[in-house]
């Protein structure tokens, strides 16, 4: 289930909610009760490395040509 974070107006305190997509626009009352509360654009942080992937067994290098040279073979 998506975590979306709020704002309250009158305290300015942050929160986090667990609640399904369909209610992500739904009005949110902060921990201390507050109705004016609005909702965070959050973003999302992947940890980890990106690597290139390996070329494909028997992939040529080719060049040139009017399709990368995969038709002079």
């Amino acid at each position: 289930m998506p975590r979306y974070e709020y704002r309250c107006r009158t305290c300015a305190d942050t929160f986090e909610l667990n609640r399904p997509m369909a209610e992500s626009a739904a009005p949110a009352a902060c921990p201390a009760g507050h109705d004016d509360t609005v909702k965070l654009l959050s973003t999302v942080a992947v940890g980890g490395t990106a690597s290139a992937p390996a070329p494909a067994p028997g992939a040529s290098g080719g060049g040139g040509g009017c399709c990368g040279g995969g038709c002079c073979g």
